[in-house]
């Protein structure tokens, strides 16, 4: 049963990295970088700030770091624990895809797509009723996620292993948030 997933997530992937062509392989590889993101940041900390004012924009800021501290450990966990090859270092189809980024570390799982689907379902959880359209900020981990599927860099597995973990550790430290800030935040705005 592994084996056919395997199977079918290496085939995925040849399929989804071989729709790219030269032509955009400048573009993903920006999309890929997160410091191209950081216009995305500067106004979600916009927003925050905005909504919240200065002492809870800081309080949010902080349960986000601590959410991405704690979810690259895992990350970190799953990958040393599996040492699953990227696809670029898989001898089975590393010549058959289109190689763009090479790296040496392990793949299982994507931290992109598990760090920017958490910090996602974080935001999402506090904004969705202030903001009608914040659900629109689900393209972020989507676009993001799928650059490392088209760099050769990521299986689909890896990506929904991520976001598995994101989504979980998201709404983990959205119900903390909450239980903390009835009882210790509610009057810092």
């Amino acid at each position: 049963m592994l084996e056919k997933i395997i199977a079918i997530d290496k085939e995925l992937l040849v399929f989804l990295n071989g729709l790219g062509s030269e032509t955009f392989d400048p573009l993903w590889l920006i999309i890929t970088k997160q410091s191209s993101w950081i216009p995305l940041f500067i106004f979600l900390l916009y927003l925050v700030y905005k909504k919240f004012g200065p002492k809870q924009t800081i309080i949010i800021v902080l349960f986000v770091a601590v959410l991405l501290t704690v979810n690259n450990t895992i990350t970190e966990l799953f990958k040393s624990t599996f040492q699953r090859l990227r696809p670029c270092n898989d001898l089975e189809i590393k010549d058959v895809i289109r190689n763009i980024k090479p790296s040496s570390s392990f793949s299982f799982f994507s931290g992109h797509s598990s760090n920017t689907m958490a910090v996602f379902v974080f935001l999402y959880s506090i904004f969705k009723k202030q903001y009608k359209y914040f659900w629109l900020l689900i393209l972020w981990p989507f676009v993001f996620a799928y650059s490392r599927i088209y760099l050769g860099l990521h299986f689909p597995t890896d990506i929904l292993a991520g976001y598995t973990c994101g989504i979980i550790m998201g709404y983990i430290t959205y119900i903390i948030y909450q239980i903390l800030q009835v009882k210790y935040f509610k009057n810092y705005s």
